[in-house]
């Protein structure tokens, strides 16, 4: 019996919402609308800012960026509802990843924060939300992240093949779907974190499109082997990371500052492409191809270089595969909400490192 189910997802560009209405059977799935929803500009500005506050200080006005994000996100699932010219009564539930303010699943208090009032979105909206997919997750002693692979292993897998699910948001993550394997993923390091706080710094502009910056650069040698020094990308999976590790202050933990800007946005383009060939190479040897998606799919720099680290593998969007790449995250958020309606679990634990699998989200009924 086909399902219908609303995803929404916000990633650490903090660019806006990307809203998928997904129609899901037993083995499959139908894109049957999608929108994309801007941050207003202020709303932007601030979470940035809030990201930008370290970790030992408060983020004093985060109940009501909770509210703002809240009711962006419900007007989105408003707005995607309507343009489908679809009954809300048919939507069995809405899956909300909220907005990421912070992720600190190694802290002596592990725990994940994620805003955007659930409860908003139901009333708004008079469908059930689940939302805070994280928290069961590093209960059970997981990382919390990346969630996306148990949806990556149950659409790409592919018999009798070794098969790598790529997705370069702001930070890069990586699934690795092996025939009579586990699948494993994990956080691979910077996807387009860096370059975009560094090309906001220089250039007043919140993202390099198509790469376009990082072209007029040369990659210094140098400063890429200073970049992969960084102990992170030594470490075994499970691991996830986040901007409060990759930002504008690490770039400039380095020395970039005798570099041309130009250059050392090339050299970050490097750094994400090096480190996501490494990862591929040390957990994938036999991989046949890298599927990917997310924000990264549209910078040609990026993937270039990328393929020409992996001669031998086919480096191809999911597209390919059956699913268009920028709606792959939302679409992973509907079908963790039909997870949680079926009470199934929704993450891997040979991923996130948690004691078991479990059941992930909270669920808030209009009221």
């Amino acid at each position: 019996m086909k399902e219908l189910y609303v995803g929404l997802m916000s990633g650490t560009s903090m660019d806006g919402i990307d809203a998928a209405l997904v129609e899901f059977d037993e083995s499959s799935l139908n894109i049957r609308h999608t929108l994309e929803f801007d941050y207003p500009g202020s709303l932007r500005e601030q979470l940035l800012a809030a990201i930008q506050i370290p970790l030992d200080q408060p983020i004093d006005n985060v109940t009501e960026l909770d509210t703002a994000v809240g009711e962006c996100f419900r007007d989105a699932a408003l707005a995607l509802i309507n343009e489908a010219d679809v009954d809300a009564a048919e939507i069995c539930a809405i899956g909300s990843h909220g907005q990421t303010l912070r992720h600190q699943p190694d802290a002596a208090k592990p725990f994940s924060l994620q805003i955007g009032d659930p409860q908003l979105i139901a009333n708004g909206t008079g469908i059930q939300t689940i939302a805070d997919f994280r928290s069961a997750d590093i209960a059970a002693g997981g990382q919390g992240a990346p969630l996306a692979p148990y949806f990556h292993e149950w659409l790409f897998r592919q018999a009798g093949a070794t098969r790598c699910v790529l997705n370069i948001g702001g930070v890069a993550n990586l699934t690795v779907i092996a025939d009579g394997a586990d699948t494993i993923g994990f956080d691979t390091g910077p996807g387009n974190s860096l370059l975009d706080a560094w090309i906001r710094k220089h250039r007043a502009v919140p993202f390099d499109r198509d790469g376009e910056w990082a072209a007029t650069g040369a990659v210094n040698e140098e400063l890429l082997e200073q970049f992969l020094a960084e102990p992170y990308f030594a470490y075994a999976p499970p691991k996830s990371t986040g901007f409060e590790h990759f930002n504008l202050s690490w770039i400039e933990s380095h020395d970039v500052g005798s570099v041309v800007p130009a250059d050392v946005q090339a050299s970050l383009c490097a750094l994400s492409a090096q480190t996501i060939a490494d990862a591929i190479v040390d957990y994938a040897p036999a991989t046949e191809d890298v599927l990917i998606c997310g924000g990264g799919v549209h910078n040609p720099i990026l993937l270039g270089q990328l393929a020409t680290r992996l001669p031998e593998i086919a480096v191809r969007p999911t597209g390919d595969a059956g699913l268009d790449p920028d709606w792959v995250e939302a679409v992973a958020f509907a079908w963790l909400a039909m997870r949680h309606l079926q009470q199934l679990p929704g993450n891997l634990p040979s991923v996130t490192g948690a004691s078991e699998a479990v059941v992930l989200g909270e669920r808030h009924t209009p009221g």
